[in-house]
């Protein structure tokens, strides 16, 4: 099943895509908070709500399907093996840190999410001159836990989605703790709708980003260091993760910092990321 949040006639609403993919079905239940309060009754136990009517999907606009996550994105950062070799051997050279010990984890603010086809607005050069994509398959909890292992990590899975984790990277490099320069204002785009975990397997499918046409990056989750039933170990750990959070599983190699000499997005720029069974998302970059 695909869900989906969206803009018609004024009103925001959540359905499901049909399976021919031409329409979307819509739930009778307030869309303000996108898919959020489906994936907690869903989680509770409770049947789909209704539906009230179809919509061509060609006659509305895509939301992002969790337009205000509940909380801060759970990020992982060079959790694939080619991205954390292209960053070891040029930005993080001279940082000893063997990737393959712990996860490295930060957050989104959730103000920062977009949907699939919005601008993403670069903040100026008086804030960053180094905006960069990263483009990484999003983990939607369903059921929440708190200690989950990894044995029985993948049943708390909802669902899967797309992210564009964009960064300011002299920001990012200038503080330390990445989190400010990974949340300015539409530095999140998602979308374009949650596949149900039972449609999709995000442990082998293909991740491709291209920037105005160029292809950037191309890789599958299988060349993931820690792999999703990991993370959504290591972030229960001590900290309850309840319906709804959720978890940016990090981004293949081919960013443009990796680049030599590195190639920063600009205004006009266009980057579009697929995801095998998923679909896509593709936002320009303007100018704020």
């Amino acid at each position: 099943m695909r869900i989906v949040t969206l803009d018609h006639q004024g009103r925001r609403r959540v359905g499901r895509l049909t399976p021919d993919g031409l329409a979307v079905d819509l739930f009778t239940i307030d869309g303000a908070r996108g898919a959020l309060p489906l994936i907690e009754a869903t989680a509770a136990g409770q049947p789909l709500p209704a539906v009230d009517g179809r919509v061509a999907l060609a006659e509305v606009r895509l939301a992002a399907p969790l337009p205000r996550p509940r909380r801060n994105l759970f990020c992982v950062g060079r959790n694939y093996h080619a991205h954390a070799k292209e960053l070891r051997d040029t930005v993080f050279k001279d940082n000893a840190r063997a990737v393959d010990a712990w996860p490295i984890v930060f957050t989104k603010v959730p103000e920062c999410v977009v949907g699939p086809g919005d601008e993403v607005k670069l903040p100026g050069a008086a804030i960053t001159t180094q905006i960069d994509y990263e483009a990484e398959l999003l983990v939607v909890i369903g059921r929440g836990g708190r200690n989950i292992p990894r044995s029985d990590a993948l049943p708390h899975v909802f669902g899967y989605s797309i992210v564009n984790d964009v960064t300011a990277r002299d920001v990012q490099m200038r503080h330390g703790q990445w989190d400010l320069g990974k949340s300015f204002d539409t530095f999140c785009p998602m979308g374009p709708w949650i596949v149900t975990a039972d449609e999709f397997d995000g442990t082998d499918t293909r991740v491709r980003c291209w920037v105005n046409g160029e292809l950037r990056q191309d890789a599958r989750t299988t060349d993931l260091i820690f792999d999703i039933p990991t993370l959504i170990e290591t972030c229960s750990r001590g900290i309850t993760l309840y319906p709804g959070d959720v978890i940016a599983t990090g981004t293949p190699a081919g960013v443009g910092m990796g680049l030599t000499p590195p190639r920063w997005l600009k205004q006009g720029d266009v980057v579009k990321i697929e995801i095998d069974g998923l679909g896509g998302i593709e936002n320009r970059f303007v100018e704020n």
